[in-house]
């Protein structure tokens, strides 16, 4: 199909090149060979007269014209799928739909198994991708279209899309039974001179961590000596050492039932988590959205 002479289905090509920046991972991400996405960009450099990608080092690189068209080519495409693409209603008995969710270990433990057991009650035939939401900034996931839902707190939802708060949570710092220096009670001293273990996420724009906050609000640094790419393993980390984790009330819980670990309340107060969910805004309307979002506040009534 021709709109203006421009082959429509050319635009998910050029979403896909000015995305990555590369023609291997656009031809892998919307199922081309590499020789016709190559081909597209071709027809696409001759309609734009404009090169759109260029060469730089081993790189390729938007040009102005290029950068220009990232946000209108993306909405025009996330406008389709939600108006024209979207199915008008949503029996989830019936439904074999791909939900793609992004969510950290932390959710994973506490939330996606309840959800999950109800989705298989519910909706058997709906398939869910479950990924970590560490390896891009969680707005950048929706805008691109890459995901349905993200599992996020709160200070983390990007303002321009809808969400809905799913639970609260707070902290708990975590010692093994045997340390040698905190026996009967947690200090503010006693945290500060404890090494700690802490979760590290690699992402080329990581998110603000407790660490930062901890800075922002005492005036001190905590001393690492540990860092891990998980939250819910912290507590294992610290078995047989004097350092001290600091986690999730539930995941600190959890741990102590299998762990030989001793929980404290933080001497130092920290604010709670509110864990949210977000879709984007013109999947507002989707009715298959609006069921799992329905269904993720439910669940998370019982978390």
């Amino acid at each position: 199909m021709r709109f203006n002479k421009l082959d429509l289905n050319l635009l998910v090509v050029l979403n896909a090149l000015l995305t990555e920046c590369n023609i291997s991972r656009a031809a892998e991400k919307i199922y081309l060979s590499q020789s016709a996405t190559s081909s597209a960009l071709a027809r696409l450099r001759d309609y734009f007269n404009d090169e759109l990608l260029v060469s730089s080092g081993r790189q390729l690189v938007l040009t102005p014209r290029a950068k220009e068209l990232v946000e209108p080519v993306r909405e025009v495409l996330m406008r389709i799928d939600s108006t024209i693409a979207t199915q008008p209603q949503f029996d989830p008995a019936t439904e074999t739909r791909t939900f793609t969710i992004l969510v950290s270990d932390y959710t994973m433990a506490v939330l996606v198994p309840p959800l999950l057991e109800a989705l298989y009650r519910q909706a058997p035939g709906v398939r869910v991708s479950l990924r970590h939401q560490y390896d891009r900034q969680p707005a950048d996931v929706l805008e691109q279209g890459d995901a349905d839902f993200l599992v996020i707190p709160s200070q983390y939802l990007a303002k321009e899309h809808p969400s809905a708060v799913l639970f609260e949570e707070d902290y708990l710092c975590v010692t093994w039974e045997g340390h040698s220096r905190i026996q009967d009670k947690l200090t503010f001293d006693d945290y500060l001179s404890c090494g700690h273990v802490i979760p590290t996420f690699a992402s080329a724009n990581p998110l603000p961590t407790l660490d930062g906050w901890f800075i922002e609000s005492y005036d001190v640094k905590r001393r690492v000596e540990v860092t891990a790419p998980t939250m819910t393993g912290l507590p294992s980390l610290v078995v047989g050492t004097d350092r001290i984790a600091t986690v999730h009330r539930r995941i600190a819980l959890r741990a102590q039932e299998a762990l030989p670990i001793r929980v404290w309340e933080p001497p130092p107060r920290i604010p709670r988590l509110v864990q949210s969910l977000q879709w984007h805004r013109h999947r507002n309307n989707d009715p298959a959205i609006r069921w799992l979002r329905d269904l993720f506040v439910d669940v998370a009534r019982g978390v």
